[in-house]
């Protein structure tokens, strides 16, 4: 069994497998461009973020039923058990859903299908993180935690997601403070594409407690030190920072420095259906490639639950940072 772990920045429409799509286009009458799960397959192969979100967007198209959500939700949840995962906070878009004519309410009840009773069939703990799409308008932002608030028992926080340059995270102050306030807790892809002043706007401006992506924070070394000081987590997807160009070998990564440094790394799959990897694998992948020893394994596992949003479990985290602590590499 590989090491316990919590996954902090997964996009659960990242998680469509070709197999579940073209089930799922099946199941609702969509025609897919593609001949065959083979040919789709293929299409996974990205130049940049930008075409990856095309692909993206064009296959949220097989989701239209709580059903269908539902499903998404538990296959990632098998995958995830089975590669380690003890705890994971899960991203999704609404907005992408709502402009195609699924509710709010038909999304948020189609994963809590699954999610609500993740623990008793697949042994993993949840939450929900609300992500609004950066290439959108912050009054459409606005607009989607208003459609949100029948649904907060369910959602925990909120993030920021889609096309990152020329959309800075001050875009967003209003919706940020707004979900402050009804107590959200609050992430922001940040530092992926865009510069390192992005994370520091994310943090000054939105008030996020951790940053999703943050790789080019290495380019700030005032930036880096105010991360190690006030001890914000990092979520890094490795396998996706190769596929989507940020980093041209996973070799040059820079996970091991930033570690050095003292910063609070994750490691995630972010969109692993389209990416090559589960959390496991990235796991697997930044231990073969960056020459990681068992005892910085450890340190990325611990990192992950010190970084989960389990303040109102703290027994819960106590728990799981145990299984870290007791586990044997084999």
């Amino acid at each position: 069994m590989p090491i316990p772990k919590a996954e902090l920045h997964l996009h659960i429409e990242g998680t469509l497998e070709p197999e579940l799509a073209f089930a799922l286009a099946a199941r609702n009458g969509v025609e897919l461009p593609y001949a065959d799960t083979e040919e789709l397959r293929k299409a996974y192969l990205f130049e940049d973020l930008q075409s990856f979100l095309n692909l993206y967007y064009e296959l949220m198209a097989v989701l239209r039923t709580e059903r269908d959500f539902e499903d998404l939700a538990n296959a990632y949840l098998a995958r995830a058990a089975a590669q380690g995962v003890r705890h994971a906070e899960i991203f999704f878009d609404p907005q992408a859903h709502i402009a195609r004519g699924v509710d709010m309410g038909t999304v948020v009840e189609g994963l809590w299908r699954a999610l609500g009773s993740s623990e008793t069939h697949h042994g993993i703990s949840t939450r929900l993180i609300l992500c609004f799409l950066r290439d959108e308008s912050a009054d459409s932002a606005l607009e989607t935690l208003d459609a949100a608030k029948p649904y907060l028992d369910r959602i925990t926080g909120i993030g920021l997601d889609s096309a990152e340059v020329g959309h800075p995270p001050a875009k967003f102050r209003e919706v940020y403070e707004a979900a402050a306030a009804l107590g959200l807790r609050r992430v922001a892809h940040a530092g992926e594409e865009g510069p390192p002043a992005y994370i520091t706007e994310a943090l000054d401006v939105l008030g996020v407690e951790r940053v999703d992506h943050g790789l080019r924070c290495v380019e700030d070394e005032e930036l880096v030190a105010r991360l190690v000081r006030d001890r914000i987590p990092l979520t890094l997807c490795p396998l996706s920072n190769v596929r989507l160009r940020a980093v041209d070998v996973l070799a040059e990564h820079p996970l091991p420095a930033m570690l050095d440094a003292g910063l609070l790394c994750t490691v995630n799959s972010d969109d692993p259906a389209y990416f090559g990897g589960y959390a496991g694998d990235n796991f697997d992948a930044v231990r073969e490639a960056l020459g990681l020893t068992e005892e910085r394994l450890r340190e990325l596992a611990r990192n992950s639950f010190v970084a989960s949003f389990l303040e109102d479990d703290e027994e819960r985290r106590g728990r799981y940072l145990a299984e870290v602590e007791a586990y044997e590499f084999l």
